[in-house]
Protein backbone atom coordinates (compact mmCIF):
# COMPACT_ATOMS: atom_id res chain seq x y z
CA UNK A 1 0.00 0.00 0.00
CA UNK A 2 1.33 3.23 -0.91
CA UNK A 3 1.30 6.42 1.43
CA UNK A 4 -1.36 8.34 -0.64
CA UNK A 5 -3.87 5.33 -0.80
CA UNK A 6 -3.15 4.33 2.90
CA UNK A 7 -3.95 8.26 3.68
CA UNK A 8 -7.26 8.32 1.48
CA UNK A 9 -8.34 4.89 2.59
CA UNK A 10 -7.88 5.77 6.62
CA UNK A 11 -11.34 5.60 7.50
CA UNK A 12 -13.21 3.57 4.86
CA UNK A 13 -14.91 0.77 6.66
CA UNK A 14 -13.46 -2.79 5.61
CA UNK A 15 -16.56 -4.46 6.74
CA UNK A 16 -18.02 -7.15 4.15
CA UNK A 17 -21.32 -8.15 5.11
CA UNK A 18 -21.37 -11.06 2.89
CA UNK A 19 -17.82 -12.73 3.72
CA UNK A 20 -18.18 -15.62 6.27
CA UNK A 21 -15.19 -15.18 8.52
CA UNK A 22 -15.58 -13.21 11.87
CA UNK A 23 -14.53 -9.71 11.68
CA UNK A 24 -15.01 -6.96 14.25
CA UNK A 25 -14.50 -2.94 13.04
CA UNK A 26 -14.62 -0.07 15.34
CA UNK A 27 -14.65 3.85 14.67
CA UNK A 28 -13.51 5.71 17.96
CA UNK A 29 -13.27 8.95 19.74
CA UNK A 30 -11.20 10.35 22.61
CA UNK A 31 -10.42 13.32 24.37
CA UNK A 32 -9.13 14.70 27.34
CA UNK A 33 -10.31 18.15 29.42
CA UNK A 34 -7.32 20.35 28.46
CA UNK A 35 -6.37 20.58 32.41
CA UNK A 36 -8.85 18.93 34.63
CA UNK A 37 -8.51 14.91 34.77
CA UNK A 38 -12.20 14.56 33.08
CA UNK A 39 -12.46 12.54 30.08
CA UNK A 40 -14.37 10.79 27.02
CA UNK A 41 -13.93 7.75 24.81
CA UNK A 42 -16.96 6.79 22.14
CA UNK A 43 -16.82 4.14 19.86
CA UNK A 44 -18.61 2.56 16.96
CA UNK A 45 -18.33 -0.72 16.19
CA UNK A 46 -19.98 -3.43 13.91
CA UNK A 47 -18.98 -7.32 15.19
CA UNK A 48 -19.48 -10.30 12.58
CA UNK A 49 -19.26 -13.86 14.31
CA UNK A 50 -17.58 -16.03 12.48
CA UNK A 51 -19.96 -18.71 10.49
CA UNK A 52 -22.39 -19.90 12.81
CA UNK A 53 -21.79 -17.49 16.01
CA UNK A 54 -24.93 -15.81 15.13
CA UNK A 55 -26.12 -12.88 13.92
CA UNK A 56 -23.75 -9.49 13.48
CA UNK A 57 -24.81 -6.62 15.54
CA UNK A 58 -23.51 -2.65 16.01
CA UNK A 59 -22.76 -1.51 19.02
CA UNK A 60 -22.42 1.92 20.48
CA UNK A 61 -20.05 2.42 23.52
CA UNK A 62 -19.79 5.57 25.66
CA UNK A 63 -17.61 6.25 28.96
CA UNK A 64 -17.43 9.31 30.81
CA UNK A 65 -14.41 9.18 33.25
CA UNK A 66 -14.31 11.86 35.73
CA UNK A 67 -11.03 11.64 38.08
CA UNK A 68 -12.52 14.91 40.46
CA UNK A 69 -15.55 12.71 41.17
CA UNK A 70 -14.11 9.35 41.19
CA UNK A 71 -16.39 8.09 38.95
CA UNK A 72 -17.05 6.61 35.91
CA UNK A 73 -20.15 6.20 33.76
CA UNK A 74 -19.63 3.29 30.90
CA UNK A 75 -22.69 2.68 28.94
CA UNK A 76 -23.52 0.11 26.08
CA UNK A 77 -25.84 -0.52 22.87
CA UNK A 78 -26.37 -3.18 20.53
CA UNK A 79 -28.72 -2.96 17.46
CA UNK A 80 -28.95 -5.39 14.50
CA UNK A 81 -26.44 -4.98 11.36
CA UNK A 82 -29.25 -4.28 9.83
CA UNK A 83 -29.76 -0.99 11.06
CA UNK A 84 -25.68 -0.09 10.86
CA UNK A 85 -24.29 1.36 7.78
CA UNK A 86 -20.67 1.18 7.50
CA UNK A 87 -19.06 2.88 4.19
CA UNK A 88 -16.20 1.38 2.42
CA UNK A 89 -15.56 4.42 0.01
CA UNK A 90 -16.18 7.31 2.29
CA UNK A 91 -15.92 8.14 6.04
CA UNK A 92 -19.70 7.14 7.17
CA UNK A 93 -20.69 5.31 9.91
CA UNK A 94 -24.46 4.59 11.50
CA UNK A 95 -25.42 2.72 13.85
CA UNK A 96 -29.29 3.08 14.38
CA UNK A 97 -29.96 6.64 14.78
CA UNK A 98 -26.33 7.53 15.71
CA UNK A 99 -24.04 8.94 13.44
CA UNK A 100 -20.62 9.47 12.63
CA UNK A 101 -18.78 11.15 9.70
CA UNK A 102 -15.77 13.74 9.26
CA UNK A 103 -16.32 16.23 11.37
CA UNK A 104 -19.22 15.47 13.60
CA UNK A 105 -20.38 12.85 15.96
CA UNK A 106 -23.76 11.98 17.31
CA UNK A 107 -25.29 9.54 19.05
CA UNK A 108 -26.82 7.88 22.46
CA UNK A 109 -26.34 4.99 24.16
CA UNK A 110 -27.83 3.34 27.83
CA UNK A 111 -27.33 0.30 29.97
CA UNK A 112 -27.80 -0.70 33.67
CA UNK A 113 -29.56 2.47 34.28
CA UNK A 114 -27.07 4.75 33.20
CA UNK A 115 -27.81 6.79 29.67
CA UNK A 116 -25.04 9.30 27.35
CA UNK A 117 -25.70 10.95 24.82
CA UNK A 118 -23.41 13.25 22.56
CA UNK A 119 -23.48 16.08 19.96
CA UNK A 120 -19.94 16.70 18.70
CA UNK A 121 -17.36 18.52 16.43
CA UNK A 122 -13.97 18.11 15.50
CA UNK A 123 -11.03 18.83 13.46
CA UNK A 124 -7.56 19.10 13.14
CA UNK A 125 -4.72 19.21 10.56
CA UNK A 126 -2.65 16.35 11.46
CA UNK A 127 -2.08 13.79 8.70
CA UNK A 128 -2.96 9.50 9.96
CA UNK A 129 -0.83 7.91 11.83
CA UNK A 130 0.26 4.42 11.44
CA UNK A 131 1.06 2.10 14.19
CA UNK A 132 2.48 -0.66 11.89
CA UNK A 133 4.53 -0.55 8.91
CA UNK A 134 1.99 -0.13 5.72
CA UNK A 135 2.42 -3.61 4.02
CA UNK A 136 0.86 -5.14 7.14
CA UNK A 137 -2.42 -3.43 6.60
CA UNK A 138 -3.47 -5.41 3.71
CA UNK A 139 -1.16 -8.14 4.85
CA UNK A 140 -3.21 -11.49 6.36
CA UNK A 141 -1.25 -11.35 9.63
CA UNK A 142 -1.49 -9.39 12.30
CA UNK A 143 -5.15 -10.17 12.08
CA UNK A 144 -6.19 -7.04 14.42
CA UNK A 145 -5.41 -3.80 12.66
CA UNK A 146 -5.30 -0.28 13.84
CA UNK A 147 -4.32 3.23 12.88
CA UNK A 148 -5.11 6.81 14.17
CA UNK A 149 -7.33 8.81 10.95
CA UNK A 150 -7.07 12.44 13.08
CA UNK A 151 -4.24 12.62 16.01
CA UNK A 152 -4.35 15.77 17.87
CA UNK A 153 -8.32 16.33 17.28
CA UNK A 154 -9.77 19.19 18.71
CA UNK A 155 -13.34 18.81 20.16
CA UNK A 156 -16.35 20.92 20.66
CA UNK A 157 -19.96 20.41 21.81
CA UNK A 158 -21.88 18.66 24.86
CA UNK A 159 -22.25 15.29 26.60
CA UNK A 160 -25.08 14.79 28.72
CA UNK A 161 -23.97 11.69 31.26
CA UNK A 162 -27.13 10.82 32.82
CA UNK A 163 -29.13 14.02 32.81
CA UNK A 164 -25.94 15.96 33.71
CA UNK A 165 -24.70 18.25 30.88
CA UNK A 166 -21.09 18.68 30.21
CA UNK A 167 -19.35 21.51 28.06
CA UNK A 168 -16.51 20.03 25.57
CA UNK A 169 -14.39 23.08 24.97
CA UNK A 170 -11.26 22.39 22.87
CA UNK A 171 -10.76 19.08 24.51
CA UNK A 172 -7.30 17.40 22.42
CA UNK A 173 -7.80 13.57 21.71
CA UNK A 174 -7.76 11.50 18.40
CA UNK A 175 -10.26 9.55 16.00
CA UNK A 176 -9.27 6.18 15.66
CA UNK A 177 -10.21 3.17 13.10
CA UNK A 178 -9.25 -0.51 14.36
CA UNK A 179 -10.48 -3.74 12.63
CA UNK A 180 -9.57 -7.36 12.92
CA UNK A 181 -10.56 -11.28 12.36
CA UNK A 182 -9.96 -11.72 16.03
CA UNK A 183 -9.31 -9.42 18.70
CA UNK A 184 -5.24 -9.47 19.70
CA UNK A 185 -4.65 -12.39 22.14
CA UNK A 186 -3.23 -9.70 24.94
CA UNK A 187 -2.12 -6.33 24.68
CA UNK A 188 -1.56 -3.18 26.42
CA UNK A 189 -2.21 0.17 24.11
CA UNK A 190 -1.38 3.78 25.16
CA UNK A 191 -1.94 6.86 23.73
CA UNK A 192 -1.27 10.68 24.58
CA UNK A 193 -2.39 13.72 22.47
CA UNK A 194 -0.61 16.42 24.46
CA UNK A 195 1.48 15.97 27.19
CA UNK A 196 1.39 18.87 29.59
CA UNK A 197 4.90 19.91 28.95
CA UNK A 198 5.16 19.47 25.60
CA UNK A 199 1.09 20.13 24.09
CA UNK A 200 1.92 19.85 20.36
CA UNK A 201 3.38 15.78 20.90
CA UNK A 202 1.44 12.49 20.35
CA UNK A 203 2.50 9.19 21.26
CA UNK A 204 0.55 6.22 20.31
CA UNK A 205 2.41 2.63 21.35
CA UNK A 206 1.43 -0.98 22.14
CA UNK A 207 2.48 -3.83 23.50
CA UNK A 208 1.15 -7.23 22.36
CA UNK A 209 1.75 -11.14 21.90
CA UNK A 210 -0.16 -13.70 20.16
CA UNK A 211 -1.19 -17.29 21.52
CA UNK A 212 0.00 -20.00 19.11
CA UNK A 213 -1.41 -23.36 20.57
CA UNK A 214 -0.06 -24.01 23.75
CA UNK A 215 2.62 -21.51 23.53
CA UNK A 216 3.13 -17.72 23.36
CA UNK A 217 5.13 -15.35 21.37
CA UNK A 218 7.13 -12.77 22.72
CA UNK A 219 5.58 -9.46 23.41
CA UNK A 220 6.54 -6.92 20.53
CA UNK A 221 6.43 -3.02 21.04
CA UNK A 222 5.89 -0.98 18.21
CA UNK A 223 5.77 2.73 18.95
CA UNK A 224 5.28 6.15 17.40
CA UNK A 225 6.20 9.37 18.34
CA UNK A 226 5.58 12.66 16.65
CA UNK A 227 7.68 15.22 18.23
CA UNK A 228 9.40 18.13 17.51
CA UNK A 229 8.57 18.25 14.03
CA UNK A 230 9.57 14.67 13.77
CA UNK A 231 7.69 11.15 13.61
CA UNK A 232 9.13 8.32 14.99
CA UNK A 233 8.14 4.82 13.76
CA UNK A 234 9.86 2.40 15.69
CA UNK A 235 7.69 -0.30 14.11
CA UNK A 236 9.58 -2.61 11.95
CA UNK A 237 11.04 -5.91 12.98
CA UNK A 238 14.47 -4.50 13.25
CA UNK A 239 12.71 -2.11 16.25
CA UNK A 240 10.26 -4.44 17.41
CA UNK A 241 13.30 -7.33 18.14
CA UNK A 242 14.96 -4.26 19.71
CA UNK A 243 11.92 -2.70 21.74
CA UNK A 244 11.56 -4.17 25.47
CA UNK A 245 8.57 -3.74 27.45
CA UNK A 246 6.95 -5.29 30.43
CA UNK A 247 3.11 -4.63 32.07
CA UNK A 248 1.01 -5.50 35.11
CA UNK A 249 -1.91 -3.98 36.99
CA UNK A 250 -1.86 -1.19 35.89
CA UNK A 251 1.85 -0.28 35.51
CA UNK A 252 3.44 -0.30 32.17
CA UNK A 253 7.34 0.50 31.11
CA UNK A 254 8.47 0.27 27.78
CA UNK A 255 11.95 1.21 25.61
CA UNK A 256 12.43 1.13 22.32
CA UNK A 257 15.23 2.93 19.94
CA UNK A 258 15.73 3.81 16.59
CA UNK A 259 19.08 5.02 14.42
CA UNK A 260 17.82 8.72 15.61
CA UNK A 261 16.09 8.37 18.69
CA UNK A 262 15.89 6.35 21.90
CA UNK A 263 12.59 6.78 23.95
CA UNK A 264 12.29 5.20 27.67
CA UNK A 265 8.91 5.74 29.11
CA UNK A 266 6.24 4.56 31.45
CA UNK A 267 2.29 4.72 31.59
CA UNK A 268 0.16 4.09 34.77
CA UNK A 269 -3.12 4.80 36.23
CA UNK A 270 -4.60 3.64 39.62
CA UNK A 271 -7.06 0.94 39.74
CA UNK A 272 -9.76 3.28 40.24
CA UNK A 273 -9.02 4.84 37.11
CA UNK A 274 -10.18 1.92 35.03
CA UNK A 275 -13.79 0.36 33.72
CA UNK A 276 -13.99 -2.71 32.74
CA UNK A 277 -15.59 -3.84 29.53
CA UNK A 278 -16.65 -7.00 27.93
CA UNK A 279 -15.41 -7.36 23.96
CA UNK A 280 -16.50 -10.21 21.57
CA UNK A 281 -14.16 -11.84 19.71
CA UNK A 282 -15.28 -12.90 16.45
CA UNK A 283 -14.22 -16.92 16.30
CA UNK A 284 -15.55 -17.24 19.92
CA UNK A 285 -15.91 -16.32 23.34
CA UNK A 286 -14.91 -12.67 25.55
CA UNK A 287 -12.19 -10.64 26.40
CA UNK A 288 -11.91 -8.08 28.96
CA UNK A 289 -10.59 -4.56 27.66
CA UNK A 290 -10.03 -2.85 30.71
CA UNK A 291 -9.69 1.14 30.18
CA UNK A 292 -8.23 4.59 31.34
CA UNK A 293 -8.68 7.71 29.41
CA UNK A 294 -6.74 9.42 32.81
CA UNK A 295 -3.36 7.72 33.18
CA UNK A 296 -0.11 9.42 33.63
CA UNK A 297 3.05 8.76 31.24
CA UNK A 298 6.47 9.83 31.27
CA UNK A 299 8.93 9.84 28.24
CA UNK A 300 12.31 10.32 28.09
CA UNK A 301 13.82 10.86 24.68
CA UNK A 302 16.87 11.57 23.23
CA UNK A 303 17.65 12.01 19.76
CA UNK A 304 20.89 11.60 17.24
CA UNK A 305 22.53 14.87 16.59
CA UNK A 306 24.90 14.22 13.94
CA UNK A 307 27.57 11.54 15.64
CA UNK A 308 26.57 12.19 18.88
CA UNK A 309 23.04 12.20 21.31
CA UNK A 310 21.15 14.98 22.64
CA UNK A 311 20.46 14.87 26.63
CA UNK A 312 17.10 12.92 27.72
CA UNK A 313 14.47 15.29 27.26
CA UNK A 314 11.25 14.48 29.35
CA UNK A 315 7.83 14.31 28.38
CA UNK A 316 5.41 14.03 30.82
CA UNK A 317 1.19 14.04 31.63
CA UNK A 318 -0.72 13.49 34.48
CA UNK A 319 -3.73 12.49 33.36
CA UNK A 320 -4.24 12.95 29.94
CA UNK A 321 -2.80 9.31 28.80
CA UNK A 322 -5.00 6.32 27.30
CA UNK A 323 -4.06 3.16 28.60
CA UNK A 324 -5.66 0.04 28.16
CA UNK A 325 -5.48 -3.79 29.10
CA UNK A 326 -6.97 -6.36 26.84
CA UNK A 327 -6.88 -9.91 28.48
CA UNK A 328 -8.53 -13.42 29.42
CA UNK A 329 -7.35 -13.11 32.72
CA UNK A 330 -10.53 -12.26 35.42
CA UNK A 331 -8.03 -11.59 38.21
CA UNK A 332 -7.69 -7.69 37.71
CA UNK A 333 -10.31 -6.58 40.08
CA UNK A 334 -11.93 -4.19 37.63
CA UNK A 335 -15.62 -3.76 37.39
CA UNK A 336 -17.13 -4.98 34.16
CA UNK A 337 -19.75 -2.01 34.20
CA UNK A 338 -21.03 -2.99 30.86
Amino acid sequence: MQQDDAITAANFARYDATASKGHYESFFLRANHPTRPLAFWIRYTVFHPAAGGGAPIGELWAVHFDGEEGSNVAVKREVGAEKCRFERTRFEVAIDDSALAAGRAVGSAASRGHRIRWDLAFDGDEPPLFLLPLRLYEASLPKAKSLVALPMARFRGTLDVDGRSVQIDDWTGSQNHNWGERHTDQYAWGQVAGFDTHPGSFLEIGTARLRLGPLWTPFMTPLVLRHAGREHALHTLAHLLRARASFEYFDWKFRAAGDDVRVHGRICAPRESFVGLTYLNPPGGTKHCLNSKLAACTLSVSVREGAAWSPPQTLSTQHRAAFEILTDDRGHGVPILV
